[in-house]
């Protein structure tokens, strides 16, 4: 059997970007259109749309985090709190792992928006040494992540803080 990050890793080898293959490798478990998940997670790769800001994997593993807590039409605010405090918490282990959710800077400065860019991704192997490191961490950190239950996990420190009560 095929782990998440099995599938995760595979996808991103099909060419697929980081953020997608992280969505994908969770659409059976969140009952997620295989197809629309891919077409929804497709911006974010290279950092939102190669911009090399918030690195896609991490950002994919939000939007699994909001698939699963985040507030729908009739949840009441205690979801969003939920998913604020998973996101943060996504974030915060992904920073101690690689030092930081940038994607530039994960990359080294090296800008995917040039010809330059893009050929010194793939003179470098950085796809195989950085890109798919990353997106197994965001996989081990939402496995840690979702083991809880909703509502038990939520973090009252990190949701005090964002609210500042």
């Amino acid at each position: 059997m095929q782990t998440k990050r099995d599938i995760a890793v595979a996808k991103f080898q099909e060419g697929y970007n980081c953020a997608q293959s992280v969505v994908y490798s969770y659409c059976d478990d969140l009952g997620l259109d295989k197809n629309s998940a891919l077409k929804m997670a497709c911006g974010f790769g290279g950092g939102m749309g190669c911009k090399e800001e918030v690195c896609g994997a991490v950002t994919g593993g939000i939007m699994v985090i909001g698939a699963r807590y985040g507030r729908g039409e009739k949840d009441d605010r205690k979801a969003a709190e939920l998913t604020y405090a998973k996101t943060q918490e996504l974030m915060d282990q992904f920073v101690e792992r690689h030092g930081t959710f940038i994607c530039r800077t994960l990359l080294n400065g090296c800008d995917l928006m040039t010809k330059e860019g893009r050929k010194y991704i793939k003179e470098n192997n950085l796809q195989n040494k950085v890109c798919t490191p990353c997106l197994q961490s965001v996989i081990e950190i939402l496995a840690n992540i979702m083991q809880n239950e909703p509502y038990q996990a939520l973090n009252t420190k990190k949701e005090e803080q964002y609210y500042g009560r």
